[in-house]
């Protein structure tokens, strides 16, 4: 039922993402020539807004844009990745000049360098000034075009921040430099290439090859991945290819998920309000995007918290939770039950009467808070009863 639902989310959203693309002819100097582009924005798009958006680059958007679009959509449907603008380039018949390049290094040369100037110095620099675009940029390209993306990275400041290469087809050198490049940049970069068992013999022989001379670098400002998927071919592949690379670069985006929450908050050194803040920094200084830390979010690391009988951390995510949402009381909740279960009941019972004044959170109501103030009242008598029973076991005893 599930799947089924998955699916017809995903028809809606490809029908969605058709009716949304903007068709443009760009006339261009570098290669004297008036080249088509397809380009799709954001749901609810606002240019004047200051909101930005990572800038999606495709190649042979002939057949590729629209499977990419179509993911975009349906992955910022369910906040896996951050709306994102993506514009495709129409090669058609052009594509044997736009990738010619050099049989000894694999690298564009001639046509295939003024088309990557093209790229670069009119294309990038139009979509930067006429819209909302982050300073975080996704070149996808596939065979041919995702040998020739490679020629963006190969650079003390690379062009683009992460490279989708769909079976490329490496030509020349162009694998060691990949590798070599790899080994020693400063720069952050993801880097994700698929093959399949059914891939095209050369290419994946290739493709392979140079995923053994990737795989064992280990340099901390490269985030590499890599694909081999099974009964299917140099084009079934795509689709596949196109869902978990962007799963992959924005991984970080993602909502809290159950892997991270074990692996990374349960053993994290410091209080948790530091990870969450630290996490949401984080995303804004790699995808230049700002994302709200969410009331789900702050209840997941909370519960964790509790897990680990942090009291410290509950208590500062409740100062987060007023700062971030003030008009709820998600906040004065979570600093009422750190003091509850640090045996703090005076404090405790005031901060829950406090609550009572403000607005119901997500999923903490005012009539939960009174009933914990209800469960502190008996259990302050209970500690008082038990007090004075123990006072006149003592009185008894001295007579």
């Amino acid at each position: 039922m599930r799947k089924t639902i998955i699916i017809v989310v995903a028809c809606l959203v490809y029908c969605t993402s058709f009716s949304q693309t903007i068709y443009k002819e760009f006339s261009s100097e570098r290669l004297s020539a008036t080249r088509k582009l397809k380009i799709k924005l954001p749901k609810n798009y606002d240019p004047e807004s200051d909101l930005k958006y990572p800038l999606i680059v495709v190649f042979d958007a002939d057949y590729l844009f629209e499977p990419v679009a179509g993911q975009v959509d349906f992955q910022t449907y369910f906040d896996d990745m951050p709306g994102s603008i993506v514009v495709g380039i129409i090669q058609g018949e052009e594509r044997t000049y736009d990738s010619y390049y050099d049989e000894t290094t694999g690298l564009p040369t001639d046509s295939g360098y003024r088309f990557h100037q093209f790229v670069l110095n009119e294309l990038i620099p139009y979509m930067d000034r006429n819209y909302n675009t982050s300073k975080f940029r996704v070149a996808v390209g596939h065979d041919v075009m995702g040998n020739f993306i490679n020629s963006y990275l190969l650079k003390e400041v690379p062009d683009f921040q992460a490279y989708v290469c769909i079976s490329p087809d490496f030509l020349g050198s162009i694998n060691s430099y990949i590798s070599q490049y790899l080994e020693s940049t400063k720069k952050e970069i993801f880097y994700y290439m698929a093959t399949s068992d059914k891939d095209i013999p050369f290419l994946r022989k290739n493709i392979l090859n140079t995923h053994n001379k990737i795989e064992s670098i280990e340099n901390p400002n490269v985030m590499y991945y890599f694909d081999d998927f099974e009964s299917e071919n140099h084009y079934t592949l795509v689709n596949g290819a196109i869902a978990k690379s962007f799963d992959k670069i924005f991984e970080l985006y993602n909502p809290l998920r159950e892997k991270e929450l074990e692996e990374k908050v349960l053993p994290y050194e410091g209080t948790l309000d530091n990870y969450l803040v630290d996490r949401y920094d984080r995303i804004e200084e790699l995808f230049g995007i700002t994302k709200d830390i969410s009331e789900k979010e702050l209840e997941k690391v909370a519960q964790v918290a509790e897990q680990r009988e942090d009291y410290e951390s509950l208590e500062k995510l409740g100062k987060l939770a007023n700062k971030l949402f003030p008009e709820t009381l998600l906040g004065t909740y979570y600093q009422a039950k750190s003091f509850e279960k640090l045996g703090k009941t005076k404090k405790a019972k005031k901060l829950y009467e406090s609550a009572l004044i403000l607005e119901d959170a997500t999923n903490i109501n005012k009539e939960y808070i009174s009933a914990k103030l209800k469960e502190l009242v008996t259990v302050a008598e209970v500690e008082t009863e038990d007090i004075q029973e123990e006072l006149g076991e003592v009185e008894n005893g001295e007579n």
